[in-house]
């Protein structure tokens, strides 16, 4: 995080240090469903860099971090309860809104070729 800063400020990197000045932020939703839109699963993923750092999933009902700046996230996103409750409802206004949109090209086209 310092070198980062350091380097959006200016400053010269280390002499050993190579930087490659590409850094990739994803933040990523997904729906799993089981039997239609019975069992209906909201996972909304968050990656610096090929890191998972931050991860809510509908299951769990709160966000989970991986690293030290996502645990710091998910202890502030989790303090929120407006927060909570949005992504808490994501599997009904997300996935299961979507899902008569998606359908008919994933589940009706699996395994015709």
């Amino acid at each position: 995080a310092v070198l980062v800063a350091l380097v959006v400020l200016g400053a010269p990197p280390a002499a050993s240090t190579e930087l490659s000045g590409v850094f990739q932020e994803m933040a990523k939703s997904e729906c799993h469903f089981i039997n239609g839109t019975e069992k209906v699963r909201f996972i909304d993923r968050y990656i610096y860099n090929r890191v998972q750092y931050a991860m809510f999933d509908s299951d769990v009902g709160h966000y989970v971090g991986f690293t030290p700046y996502g645990e710091k996230l998910a202890q502030y996103w989790n303090s929120d309860p407006a927060v909570l409750e949005l992504y808490r409802n994501g599997a009904d206004t997300y996935c299961r809104n979507n899902y008569r949109i998606v359908a008919p090209f994933t589940v009706e086209h699996r395994g015709e070729r």
